[in-house]
């Protein structure tokens, strides 16, 4: 910059004539720089450049003389005076102040590396009192590891110093170079650092400002937004096979509801003002079944590989409350969303839980909890348990539905006493199968779920559960299991199914009339087959029951009809059931699993063997002696089903060859007891063919396990992640290292906001038949159309041009 602010003009005016002194003493003639360093109030002699420097521009635009033109006049042996007409020095001047900004492809959050690329977008800012020195740069030009990294010199010139910072902030704003990383958002810091506009900044500036590495995430989100969409339209979306187009009417939904009227008290509203006994004693004196709605967890889970995203759910989020205070739940977290979010969508689930519940703050919020297994598939030290549902409930979570995928409650245990600690609710769950009503299976009976219960509530439940995961629970078996655990329990009593029978509506039915206290559904649009039975079907179901839900049913419809207009963009994900599958009840496959093992197999091959999976599925679960099925048993069940389908085996080849076979970790795991121990134990034989000698657990796997020291979890993350790592980002680390990692390095890479995409353009893009509209910010619409895919063989084509 010209000239130093902040130094005094006397001060100044010494530097200029020790210059001018030591030029004349070796009898200099042209341009040159002299350099000094200057301390308090003196200055010292560093070098002279013999030439012209980079800076000279802010120079010339304060003094208005061409020293390039001055320096090629006097080298032909021009007068400065006679030929150059310049002034002489007593009589030099200068006016307002000038800035200099290098615009180069380097990488200010890589330690100013330099990129190399396409330079895919370049516009330029101009205006009064800007210029720019530029190179040959022009979109399209190719940077290579061999080109200088200095695209342009932007330089401004104002009346005073101030008045050219915010020149100089403009044209910065201005540029828009896309495809290659500048140091733009770099110099932006700097210009707006309050030390800079003073004109205090020292030599140790950048070493003592570490806010000016501080970069906003959604830099040139168009670009990768753009980026993304071309990559998804030309190679398609992971378990997407591709195809043509498909276009659906717009989502119109208008939220026209009143706010909650005065007199109503949420279920929320009763845990905040009264604690959990106030809401267990509330829950029991409702005359009324209450309703948790599955819609944004469990429904879309089960229906389409929980491929929901965040966006669809927020649209609609603030308008549910309002229009059903009388739910008693939303299940919106936990299960598969957890993992799933950073797989398959790129999104932050904590962020989910955060944006939720700020649209949502009277009702409450409910989550699937695998016990010892977290979020996860495998058993995790009990401090980390602890620590994730702590920072579970301080982000939202009131109503904990705690199971453990083999009923073995110690592994429940640990879980239940920390959410008691956090002051919401340990809904402990009872995961159902076999038949209570059948002589012939017995080893699940109705004694068996009743001590169940009864041990579970002594361990501290809240809520008794009820988690019939495949939809197996026949009305008349849900009539007497309801009414024995009523009678034997103290606590209310929540029921979740699946619809995958067709039965859901007629087993509710049933279990309202033995006095059960919540039941689980979901919007009509995502209800039926693998999800829960509909909301609106369930009230018209209890017309004239003095148990049917208190709800407002015109706004119930008014809901389903946003979820039927989002629907059909997640029909590439669809489990493809469109009727009651009657052989669940021999299969007893998880609602939850049946689309994400459906895909599993498709990822390997057996998409067009589906019935044979579904057969072989039934065949492993009696090998392995009848076990309880939800996640993770029911993947270890269908692990083992897709290794035996992919490598043409029988029961007989596994227990004849078992030893030289190499079976899937997670059977491994099981057998080895990680999961915990199976009700009636495991099958002896069986057990040493998969172990091969290893010895396997018979005590809780947590126990053994040793605490994780998570500060010494954060300092390393944090030295991965290149920043101090927050709370949620060690959990989530912890629980999963490579996909979060995986889930880091796609985000950092992405870095476009895609959550603000529309789902239309989600897992198939862009095509060629209308315009896509994605609004980036309040008044910010990008308007993208695919408008040619070029020949692969050609090398001088783009691959999409949108």
């Amino acid at each position: 910059m010209q000239p130093a602010v902040a130094l005094p003009i006397e001060l100044r005016q010494k530097i200029c004539n020790a210059a001018v002194d030591l030029m004349k003493s070796v009898h200099y003639l042209n341009a040159a720089t002299v350099e000094f360093l200057v301390e308090g109030d003196q200055f010292y002699f560093m070098e002279v450049n013999p030439r012209v420097q980079v800076e000279h521009t802010v120079t010339e635009m304060i003094t208005e003389i061409d020293i390039v033109h001055a320096q090629l006049k006097i080298a032909m042996g021009g007068d400065l005076f006679e030929d150059l007409r310049l002034p002489h020095q007593d009589a030099l001047t200068y006016k307002g102040a000038a800035i200099q900004c290098r615009i180069t492809t380097e990488d200010p959050a890589n330690d100013f590396m330099p990129d190399t690329g396409r330079i895919e977008t370049y516009r330029s800012p101009g205006g009064n009192g800007v210029r720019l020195d530029a190179g040959n740069t022009y979109s399209g030009a190719i940077v290579t590891p061999y080109f200088d990294s200095l695209l342009v010199k932007a330089c401004v010139a104002a009346r005073n110093f101030r008045a050219a910072v915010h020149k100089m902030r403009r044209v910065l704003v201005e540029f828009d170079i896309r495809g290659v990383k500048t140091n733009i958002p770099f110099m932006l810091n700097v210009i707006d650092n309050p030390t800079f506009q003073a004109g205090e900044a020292g030599t140790r500036f950048i070493d003592q400002t570490p806010t000016l590495f501080k970069f906003p995430d959604d830099t040139q989100r168009e670009d990768k937004m753009l980026k993304y969409i071309g990559n998804v339209t030309v190679n398609g979306f992971a378990d997407v096979a591709q195809h043509s187009k498909k276009y659906y009417p717009d989502v119109e939904f208008k939220d026209d509801f009143q706010p909650i009227a005065p007199d109503i008290v949420t279920a929320k509203d009763v845990l905040d003002q009264q604690g959990v006994q106030g809401l267990q004693q509330w829950l029991l004196a409702q005359k009324q079944v209450l309703l948790t709605d599955t819609t944004m967890r469990d429904a879309h889970q089960s229906l389409f590989a929980t491929r929901m995203r965040t966006k669809d759910m927020l649209a609609v989020a603030a308008a549910s409350q309002k229009a059903l205070p009388q739910l008693f739940s939303y299940e919106m977290w936990g299960g598969a969303t957890f993992d799933v979010a950073y797989r398959f969508l790129n999104e932050n689930p904590w962020n989910r839980l955060k944006e939720l519940r700020q649209a949502m703050p009277r009702t409450l919020f409910q989550m699937l909890f695998r016990g010892s297994n977290a979020v996860g598939y495998q058993n995790y030290p009990d401090n980390v348990i602890r620590e994730f549902i702590l920072e579970a409930a301080k982000s939202g979570i009131d109503v904990f539905r705690i199971f453990d995928s083999l009923n073995w409650i110690p592994q429940m245990e640990k879980s239940i006493q920390a959410v008691k600690e956090t002051g919401k609710i340990a809904e402990a769950t009872i995961c159902y199968t076999g038949d209570i009503m059948d002589p012939d299976r017995q080893k699940y009976n109705l004694d068996y779920y009743r001590q169940l219960a009864l041990d579970l509530q002594s361990t501290g439940a809240d809520i008794i559960a009820i988690k019939d995961m495949a939809g197996v629970l026949k009305p008349e078996a849900a009539y007497e299991l309801v009414s024995t655990l009523k009678d034997a329990l103290s606590v209310p009593v929540h029921l979740h199914t699946h619809d995958t029978t067709g039965n859901g509506i007629f087993t509710y039915a049933r279990a309202v009339e033995a006095g059960v206290d919540v039941v689980d559904v979901a919007a009509s649009a995502l209800s039926g087959t693998t999800s829960q039975p509909s909301m609106s079907s369930l009230y018209y179901a209890l017309a004239h029951n003095d148990r049917q839900p208190d709800v407002d049913i015109n706004n119930v419809e008014a809901i389903n009809r946003y979820w039927q207009g989002v629907r059909p963009y997640y029909q590439d994900f669809s489990n493809g059931m469109t009727g009651p599958q009657t052989d669940i009840y021999q299969t007893q496959m998880p609602g939850g699993q049946y689309s994400n093992l459906q895909q599993q197999a498709k990822a390997v091959g057996l998409g067009d063997r589906w019935e044979e999976v579904k057969t072989m599925y039934a065949t492993v679960n009696d090998m392995f002696g009848d076990i309880i099925k939800v996640t993770p048993s029911s993947k270890v069940v269908g692990d083992m089903a897709l290794f035996m389908m992919e490598n043409h085996l029988t029961p007989d080849d596994v227990y004849n060859q078992g030893t030289k076979l190499d079976f899937p970790a997670s059977v491994i795991n099981f057998f080895a007891g990680n999961l915990g121990q199976p009700v009636g134990g495991f099958p002896k034989k069986l057990q040493q063919i998969v172990l091969k000698g290893q010895p396997a657990l018979t005590v809780r796997p947590g126990s053994l396990a040793n605490q994780l020291t998570l500060l010494r979890s954060k300092q390393r993350l944090s030295a991965k992640l290149g920043h101090e790592a927050s709370h949620q980002e060690v959990l989530r680390y912890i629980l999963y290292p490579k996909v979060f990692m995986d889930y880091d390095a796609s985000h950092i890479a992405l870095r476009a906001r895609i959550t603000v995409r529309h789902t239309d353009l989600f897992p198939t893009a862009c095509g060629s038949v209308r315009r896509s509209n994605i609004e980036l910010a309040k008044g910010k619409t990008m308007i993208v159309k695919l408008n040619q895919i070029s020949d692969p063989r050609c090398r001088w084509c783009p691959d999409t041009l949108l």
